[in-house]
């Protein structure tokens, strides 16, 4: 493998001016920099990330603790961690909790031992509910950056980015109580027990109750598949005056478009139907589902550079940023009569 002092002997310059030169230090002509880069390139030179790492005590490595990647929410908000890190010249190591405290505690311990300069965790759902993050709070005593983001912890202090999840579903039962005149809206609920599956409850409660009307709420207890059909099948036909439906999570909703057609409603004239979700979702059902959109990718984004600029100066003060959420109107919902 080639090294710094070889390049630095063949082109007859020091091994300082070798290394500023592929660092683009502007101290270093033109000239120069691009000799230096063209004979790395021919001889394949690869810079020692262990040296690295002992000279400045950095890894330029992240680590992303997930609680899943099957939910898409998850997968597009680590693809804008992915890009926005390599950008900046670092890396990440991906760890999935699969929602449970154990795979988180020992993602974050294998992690912790020096091989990531900081975290981004999205918090699993057992750890939520059985309210145990003190493995997060050690690794924050211990001096490593640690962004939170979606699924934060109040009481932990550190970074977060967090989205509107109050706001943005207060909004869009709004949307349907003035704009669509719907008047038996119903909220059907599989996060119930997650800090914003209980923001976005609150949001719908919110604003049936300021505008007097009542409340209807499906909860699916994280059922399964067949259980999340029969169980919002056999509520829409116990209650036939639900004249909307609004998902608080990535996949009822679209169910709950199958069982109303199933039914023989008409959507959107017989039931307005809104889910959470990505630009993409809106082509998995027919009609087009309404869905309240997180910008997913640019949480991953915003996250990734905050954690950085973390790294880089621990004495910047903490912040919590909020990504406001847009309500994206397509074939399920109607806005006039």
């Amino acid at each position: 493998m080639t090294t710094l002092k070889e390049l630095a002997a063949l082109l007859n310059i020091s091994v300082s001016t070798v290394s500023k030169a592929l660092n683009d230090s502007h101290e270093i002509s033109e000239n120069t920099r691009i000799r230096v880069k063209e004979l790395a390139t021919k001889l394949n030179y690869r810079p020692n990330r262990i040296a690295q790492q002992l000279k400045t005590n950095k890894t330029k490595i992240i680590g992303v603790i997930l609680p899943t990647v099957t939910n898409p929410f998850f997968a597009e908000v680590l693809h804008g961690i992915e890009k926005t890190a390599t950008n900046n010249d670092y890396d990440i190591i991906v760890c999935l909790s699969n929602e449970t405290l154990h795979k988180e505690k020992r993602s974050l311990d294998l992690l912790a031992n020096g091989s990531v300069d900081g975290f981004i965790i999205a918090v699993a759902r057992e750890s939520q509910v059985k309210e145990q993050t003190d493995h997060i709070k050690s690794a924050i005593k211990s001096k490593l950056p640690v962004l939170m983001f979606d699924r934060v912890v109040d009481d932990i202090e550190c970074n977060k980015v967090i989205v509107d999840d109050f706001q943005s579903v207060y909004e869009a039962t709004e949307h349907l109580i003035v704009n669509e005149q719907r008047k038996n809206i119903l909220l059907v609920s599989n996060i119930e027990e997650l800090s914003v599956g209980q923001l976005r409850i609150s949001g719908y409660t919110k604003a049936l109750e300021d505008h007097n009307l009542e409340l209807h709420i499906l909860k699916l207890d994280n059922a399964i598949d067949t259980d999340v059909e029969n169980k919002i099948y056999d509520y829409l036909k116990q209650n036939t005056s639900i004249d909307a439906i609004l998902s608080i999570d990535h996949v009822t909703g679209i169910v709950a478009i199958n069982m109303a057609k199933k039914l023989g409603k008409e959507i959107p004239k017989d039931l307005s139907v809104v889910g959470f979700g990505y630009e993409h979702t809106q082509l998995l059902s027919s009609p087009k589902i309404s869905i309240i959109h997180q910008k997913a990718h640019k949480i991953g984004e915003m996250s990734t550079k905050l954690l950085i600029d973390n790294i880089k100066d621990e004495s910047l003060k903490m912040q919590t940023i909020v990504v406001p959420s847009e309500l994206k109107l397509s074939e399920s919902s109607q806005t006039k009569f």
